[in-house]
């Protein structure tokens, strides 16, 4: 099975202008930007026979030409990343069995979490999409019910069925539950980790549908899936001890940086 990862990345964020080039510093001190992060994180999975950055923008594309990505042109149409990564590997002329979609203000995802992934959509022949889910501690409970209270959008989360069929995803933390949770204590929510994976023809099919109202609403490009009765399959992942955060707000980089120390990640 062959398998692409591509990392969309655009410049013009609604929420934070200009993100995929913003610096991070890790634990050694060592500044890199979030994009050259994110095509480290790729790089690192196993089983991957390619990884390319796709974008629109000369600036991302000189930056991530410098560190020694793989750069695809797409257009400034594309509504999402879902929909540049099927232009990326249209681009690249198709055949690849599995295009894994690395967004680029995730760089710190741990390599199993992709390679779960990739083994959770080839295990399940019905899905035409997978995407992991994390269940969350207390700590990271309470830290997105804080980011709502203070009116942020922290993460996704994630309500799926015994089959681990998606049932929906929210920026609203869901399920609704009145109990406080310690810390260190297992919660029912769990985290929606923003990478996909996709077979090549629900891939295709995406940017010809329509972006329906739950999509409009929330601003989640997977739900398009479901509202065009796509399965979409939740692949449970384990922390295995590392943190993860998205680069989703302008706070979070100090948060990120935090992270990278604890974990002696340079």
């Amino acid at each position: 099975m062959s398998v692409l990862i591509v990392i969309p990345a655009r410049y013009a964020s609604s929420r934070y202008p200009g993100k995929p080039l913003v610096p991070l510093t890790g634990a050694s001190g060592v500044s890199r930007s979030l994009i050259e992060r994110s095509w480290l994180a790729a790089t690192a999975v196993s089983g991957i026979d390619r990884v390319v950055v796709a974008t629109d923008d000369d600036r991302i594309k000189a930056a991530s030409e410098a560190f020694g990505a793989e750069v695809v042109m797409t257009s400034s149409t594309c509504g999402n990343g879902t929909e540049r990564c099927a232009e990326a590997h249209a681009k690249l002329g198709g055949g690849y069995d599995v295009v894994v979609n690395l967004q680029g203000d995730a760089p710190l995802t741990p390599h199993w979490f992709i390679e779960d992934l990739v083994k959770g959509l080839l295990a399940s022949p019905e899905a035409g999409v997978a995407t992991p889910v994390l269940r969350c501690d207390g700590a990271a409970l309470n830290g997105f019910l804080a980011d709502r209270k203070a009116g942020r959008v922290g993460g996704t989360t994630a309500v799926f069925a015994a089959d681990n069929s998606a049932m929906y995803f929210s920026k609203e933390v869901v399920p609704y539950t009145t109990k406080i949770y310690p810390d260190s204590d297992s919660t029912p929510v769990f985290h929606h980790v923003g990478v996909y994976a996709y077979r090549p023809d629900a891939l295709a099919a995406y940017p010809d549908w329509p972006v329906g109202p739950l999509e409009q609403l929330e601003g989640l490009e997977q739900l398009r899936f479901m509202e065009n009765n796509r399965r979409v399959l939740c692949v449970e992942v384990e922390s295995q001890g590392r943190q993860f955060w998205e680069l989703n707000n302008p706070e979070d980089v100090p948060k990120l940086e935090s992270m990278m120390a604890e974990m002696d990640l340079e």
